[in-house]
């Protein structure tokens, strides 16, 4: 077996419901203290209170859900353990201006002409 980590292993289902009813959780409680539900108000606005927030929160939990999903897609598992041993915010080709003295960022195929704009 190999050490580097599975998808399933980054995902951890668990984890990833927890986070998605945390943020449930909190938007339905913002939605509760935004309509008053806290305050002295008559049944049938703090029933409309509760089910608008329950609404909220089920879409919040539903997307954070599927967006959390989506975003560890993204991840390679090899490469998560993996160390860079490089600027990551420079770009390739500034690098390779940057080793070469003689030229600049603006003399590539890609410049435009002198006298043109």
């Amino acid at each position: 077996m190999t050490d580097r980590p599975t998808r399933r292993a980054l995902m951890k289902p668990l984890q990833l419901l927890g986070l998605a009813l945390l943020a449930a959780v909190f938007a339905g409680v913002v939605t509760l203290v935004s309509m008053g539900f806290f305050q002295g108000r008559t049944p049938d606005q703090s029933g409309r209170a509760l089910v608008f927030a329950a609404v909220v929160a089920g879409i919040t939990f539903i997307v954070a859900l599927v967006g959390l999903a989506l975003m560890l897609l993204a991840v390679d598992p090899a490469e998560v353990q993996k160390t860079v041993d490089r600027p990551v915010l420079i770009e390739k080709d500034e690098r390779r201006a940057a080793q070469k003295p003689g030229k600049q960022s603006g003399d590539g195929p890609d410049a435009p002409a002198a006298g043109t704009r």
